[in-house]
C-alpha cells in the first residue's frame, strides 16, 4: 500500500502541478483573451480613426480640387483680362490711329475746300472774261461788218462813177 499511496500521492502531486499549469493556462488565455479584446478595441478605434481621416482627406481633396479650379478660373481671368487689356491697348491705338488719320483727311479736304473756292473763282473770272470779250468781238464783227459794208458800197460808188 505504500506503493499505492506513493502513487496516488504522485498522481496527486501530478494532479496538482496540471491544475496549477491548467490555472496558469487558464490566467494567461484569460490574459491573452482580455488583451485579445483589448487589441480589437484598439483596431476598432484605429479603424474609427482611418475612416474620420480618409473622410478629413476626402474634404480636403475637394477643397483643394475646388481651390486648383477656382485658381485656374483666375488664371483664365486673368488671361482673359490681360488678352481684353491688350486688345483694348490695339484699339486704343488703331483710335489715335484713326483720329490722326481723320484730322490729316479733314486738314486736307479743308485745302481742298479753299483751292476749289479759288478756282471757281477763277473760273468764273475767266467766263466773266470770256463773255467780255465774246461782246468785243460780236461788238467788232458788227463794226467790221459795218465798215466792210460801207466799204462795200464806197467801192461800188467808186466803181459806178
Amino acid at each position: 500500500m505504500d506503493k499505492f499511496k506513493e502513487k496516488l500521492s504522485a498522481l496527486r502531486d501530478e494532479v496538482n502541478a496540471a491544475t496549477a499549469r491548467a490555472e496558469t493556462s487558464e490566467g494567461e488565455v484569460k490574459r491573452l483573451a482580455d488583451e485579445q479584446l483589448q487589441r480589437d478595441h484598439e483596431i476598432t478605434s484605429l479603424k474609427n480613426k482611418i475612416s474620420f481621416y480618409e473622410a478629413e482627406l476626402e474634404k480636403a481633396d475637394n477643397k483643394m480640387a475646388e481651390a486648383k479650379l477656382n485658381l485656374d478660373e483666375g488664371e483664365t481671368t486673368k488671361t482673359v483680362g490681360e488678352g481684353l487689356a491688350r486688345k483694348v491697348s490695339l484699339l486704343e491705338n488703331e483710335l489715335d490711329s484713326a483720329e490722326r488719320n481723320l484730322r490729316e483727311t479733314t486738314e486736307k479736304l479743308r485745302l481742298m475746300d479753299i483751292k476749289a473756292e479759288h478756282f471757281e473763282r477763277k473760273v468764273q473770272q475767266l467766263e466773266n472774261e470770256r463773255d467780255t470779250y465774246e461782246r468785243k468781238v460780236e461788238d467788232l464783227t458788227l463794226k467790221y461788218n459795218g465798215i466792210k459794208s460801207e466799204l462795200d458800197e464806197t467801192l461800188k460808188s467808186l466803181d459806178d462813177m
